[in-house]
């Protein structure tokens, strides 16, 4: 329970006073900063505007004239809602933050590259030598913009994969202690995640190759 630092009412923490309307000096998740259940599954629309209508509530200026601890409580509860909504906006984010949620996380300095990737990946970094060693060659770098197009269709195919995930997130029964099928998605979710990771790598290689091939 947290007490509010104006009408002195307790209440399960909250970003915003039931009462009053004061920001509350809360830790929250993100989703209940939002005031959005824990789904993976979230409507885009309302979620920004439901940060648009929470942050004109708890906004310093409507504080500015209150004492120290109320300002400041709107001050942390103004980052904790743009921080919150930055995550969740995003799926890939919000992907990262329910395996924090869980206690889980994505392997740190995995260099193993997706078996399902590899020969993309192993094609376009033979592309990109070739390019680089060709230096302004239309023909190799008109092969290289088509390429970048089939990442970029990998990359959507991989996005819609972990909604399909969300929803099989959001399908699980509440209460339910199905270990085992969480410790499945759990996998399915790190795997896509991964991969998702090396796509934009090799976005981000197959762009920069093409820009310094433009100023060459």
């Amino acid at each position: 329970m947290i007490e509010c630092l104006s009408c002195g009412r307790r209440q399960e923490p909250q970003l915003i006073c039931a009462d009053c309307g004061t920001p509350l000096s809360a830790s929250l998740d993100c989703f209940v900063a939002l005031g959005l259940p824990r789904k993976l599954s979230i409507d885009l629309s309302a979620l920004e505007r439901t940060y648009h209508e929470l942050s004109r509530k708890i906004h310093p200026d409507r504080f500015a004239s209150r004492d120290v601890a109320i300002r400041d409580a709107s001050l942390r509860a103004t980052a904790l809602l743009t921080r919150a909504y930055r995550t969740l906006r995003d799926p890939t984010a919000r992907g990262l933050y329910w395996l924090e949620l869980n206690g889980e996380k994505l392997a740190e300095n995995n260099k193993r590259v997706p078996a399902d990737l590899a020969e993309l990946v192993f094609e376009v970094q033979e592309q990109l030598a070739e390019m680089h060693d060709a230096g302004t060659d239309s023909r190799l770098a008109a092969g290289v913009v088509k390429r970048r197009a089939e990442i970029q269709a990998a990359m959507d195919e991989t996005v819609a994969e972990l909604e399909r995930n969300f929803i099989q997130w959001d399908q699980s029964a509440p209460g339910q202690k199905n270990h085992q099928d969480h410790k499945v998605l759990t996998t399915e979710l790190k795997a896509i995640l991964s991969k998702i990771a090396y796509l934009r790598t090799l976005i981000r290689d197959v762009d920069r190759a093409l820009e310094n091939s433009k100023a060459a």
